[in-house]
C-alpha cells in the first residue's frame, strides 16, 4: 500500500525521475575531457554494466492485472505446497519415489518403462508455452513463472517489513541502525523460513511428505535429501530475494527465443506512442491538445511499477515479461487526469501502427502459426490421454536365460530356463496363471519343482515381480535341433474381486532343442 508522502510525491503532474545516489560524484568537465573518446560499444557494455548493478525497487500497484497476478500466486502455491499432502489409497497421492522406480499420480503407478508418458507431457507443455506465446507473449512468465511468482511473493514481504518504494529507498540509503538492521534481519528471517518451507515441500515430492519432519529433526535424511533441501532453499531465497529480474534478463533462455515466436499480430504490452506523444508534464486544468502534448504526463510510474526496470514507451523489449503492471499504473494515471484509459494496453504493434480497432485485432489472431499449434496440441494431447485410458496396468516380459541353453534331463524331456518379468501397475494384488502355448506337451514350473500346465502367481500390488521359470517339453527325437517360436499367456485378476474382467497378456519367446 503506498504511503500518503510517496502518493503526493507521485502526482501525474510531476516528472518524478530518480535522483542519481549520494555516493555517485558529480561529473568534471576537465576531467572528462582529457579521458579518451569511448566507442559505442564500450559505453553499450558499460551501459549493461550498470544495468546489472542497478538495485531495482518496484512500486506497489492496484488493478485489474495485479489482482489476476494474486490470483495465480494463490493458485500455483496451493497447488505446490498442499498437493504432496492429499492422500490416495492409504499414501500420498503424488510421489515420485525414484528409490522403488515408481512413480505414483492419484490412481496411476508409472514405472521407468513409462517415461514416454514424461516425454509427451514435456511436449505438449512446449507447445502450449508456444502457442501462449505467439497468441499474448510472456504470459506464462508474467503470471505462473516461478521465478516471478516468488519474486511477487518476496516482495509482497519486503513491502510489509520495509515499507513500500521511498520507504525501502530511503532505508537502503540511511546508515546502519539498529531500526535498519531490525527490519533487515526480520525480513531475511521470514525470507529464509519461507524458503526453506518451499525447499521441504520440493523434497516432499520424491520422499513420503508426512514422514520428512521425523527425519529432519533426527538428522535422519539421506544426503541427497539434505543436498536438495538446502540447494532448493537457497535457491528460492537467492532468485525470490536478490537475483529477480536478473534471472528473467539474463538467465532465462526463453527471454532470449521468444522473438521468434511473436510478430505484428501478437497481443503483447504496448505504449500507444500514437496518441502519448509528444509527451510532457502538464496541470489537470489545461487542455494539453493546446500545448501540443500528446496523453502521456511523463510522470515515469509506468517505469517504477515494473519489475524489470524497463520503460515500456521505448517499444517492445525482451525484457518485458508482459505482467501488465504497467497498464495498472497508467490507467490510473490517465483516470486522475481524466483520459481515457488504455495509453499502456495489451494490443498488438500492427494495431498501433493501422489503428486498427479491437475486433480487427482479435480477427487477425486467427493465423497460421496458430492454426499450427492448436492443431499439434489437441492432437497429441488427444493421443496421450487415449493412451492414457487404454493402458493396460499389467506388463510381462519373458526372457529367455542365455547362460542356460536348452538340455536334455531325466524323463525324455527338454528344458528351457527363462525369468519372467510381471509388472503390476494396479493398486490390487493379482492372482495370474502363466502358460506356454505352442509346442505339445510344453509344462511350466519353477526350478526342481513339480510341472503343470499352467501355473498359479500371486503378484502384489504396486509392484516388479521377477520370477525364474523353467518350461519342459517332451523329446522323443522327432524334433530337430533348433529355436521354435513359443508363446506365454498369462490371465490375471484381482485377488479381492473374482467378478472382475480377466486380464489376458501374451509375450513371444523361443524354445530351443539342443542337438
Amino acid at each position: 500500500m503506498s504511503t500518503d508522502k510517496e502518493q503526493d510525491s507521485n502526482l501525474p503532474s510531476q516528472n518524478n525521475e530518480e535522483q542519481p545516489p549520494a555516493w555517485r560524484p558529480a561529473p568534471n568537465p576537465a576531467v572528462e575531457r582529457a579521458l579518451p573518446k569511448r566507442t559505442s560499444a564500450a559505453l553499450a557494455l558499460e551501459e549493461s554494466l550498470h544495468d546489472v548493478r542497478r538495485k531495482i525497487y518496484p512500486r506497489s500497484v492496484k488493478g485489474l492485472f495485479a489482482t489476476w497476478r494474486v490470483a495465480f500466486v494463490f493458485f500455483t502455491q496451493i497447488i505446490f505446497y498442499g498437493l504432496p499432502w492429499l492422500q490416495w489409497n492409504d499414501r500420498q497421492a503424488v510421489l515420485f519415489d525414484l528409490g522403488a522406480r515408481k512413480f505414483y499420480i492419484f490412481g496411476m503407478v508409472l514405472w521407468p518403462q513409462d517415461v514416454i508418458y514424461l516425454s509427451v507431457l514435456l511436449i505438449i507443455s512446449a507447445l502450449a508455452l508456444f502457442l501462449f506465446t505467439a497468441i499474448a507473449g510472456r504470459l506464462f512468465c508474467g503470471y505462473a513463472c516461478p521465478q516471478t511468482v516468488y519474486t511477487e511473493i518476496f516482495m509482497w514481504i519486503e513491502r510489509k517489513i520495509e515499507g513500500d518504494r521511498v520507504a525501502r529507498i530511503r532505508l537502503d540509503e540511511a546508515p546502519w541502525s539498529w531500526k535498519k538492521f531490525r527490519l533487515k534481519f526480520t525480513k531475511h528471517f521470514v525470507w529464509i523460513v519461507v524458503a526453506l518451507w518451499t525447499g521441504f515441500t520440493f523434497i516432499g515430492y520424491f520422499a513420503p511428505i508426512r514422514g520428512l519432519w521425523g527425519e529432519i529433526f533426527t538428522l535422519a535424511l539421506g544426503p541427497w535429501q539434505w543436498f536438495w533441501l538446502f540447494f532448493y532453499s537457497l535457491a528460492t531465497w537467492g532468485n525470490g530475494g536478490f537475483l529477480r529480474e536478473q534471472v528473467c534478463k539474463y538467465m532465462c533462455p526463453y527471454a532470449r527465443f521468444q522473438s521468434v515466436m511473436v510478430d505484428n499480430d501478437t497481443y503483447v504490452v504496448t505504449y500507444d506512442y500514437k496518441r502519448g506523444e509528444p509527451r510532457g508534464a502538464r496541470s489537470r486544468k489545461v487542455d494539453h491538445r493546446d500545448l501540443g502534448l500528446g496523453d502521456c504526463v511523463d510522470c515515469g510510474i509506468c517505469v517504477q511499477v515494473c519489475p524489470t526496470g524497463i520503460d515500456i514507451r521505448h517499444g517492445l523489449q525482451y525484457m518485458c515479461i508482459g505482467c501488465g503492471a504497467c497498464i495498472d499504473a497508467c490507467d490510473d494515471v490517465m483516470e486522475k487526469m481524466h483520459y481515457p484509459k488504455g495509453l499502456i494496453r495489451y494490443t498488438s504493434e500492427r494495431a498501433i501502427e493501422e489503428g486498427l480497432t479491437d475486433q480487427q485485432v482479435r480477427k487477425r489472431l486467427v493465423r497460421p502459426r496458430i492454426i499450427i499449434y492448436t492443431t499439434l496440441m489437441i492432437l497429441i494431447v488427444a493421443i496421450f490421454f487415449g493412451s492414457l485410458a487404454t493402458r493396460t496396468t499389467l506388463r510381462v516380459d519373458v526372457i529367455r536365460d542365455r547362460g542356460a541353453l536348452g538340455r536334455e534331463v531325466p524323463g525324455g524331456l527338454v528344458e528351457n530356463v527363462y525369468r519372467v518379468q510381471i509388472i503390476n501397475s494396479s493398486e490390487n494384488v493379482l492372482k495370474m496363471t502363466l502358460e506356454a502355448q505352442g509346442i505339445d506337451g510344453l509344462r511350466v514350473g519353477v526350478g526342481r519343482q513339480g510341472h503343470d500346465d499352467a501355473m498359479a502367481i500371486e503378484v502384489p500390488a504396486s509392484s516388479n515381480y521377477m520370477l525364474p521359470i523353467v518350461v519342459q517339453a517332451p523329446y522323443d527325437g522327432s524334433k530337430e535341433s533348433g529355436s521354435y517360436p513359443i508363446e506365454f499367456v498369462t490371465h490375471a485378476q484381482p485377488a479381492d474381486n473374482p467378478d472382475a474382467a480377466v486380464t489376458e497378456v501374451r509375450e513371444r519367446s523361443s524354445f530351443i532343442y539342443p542337438r
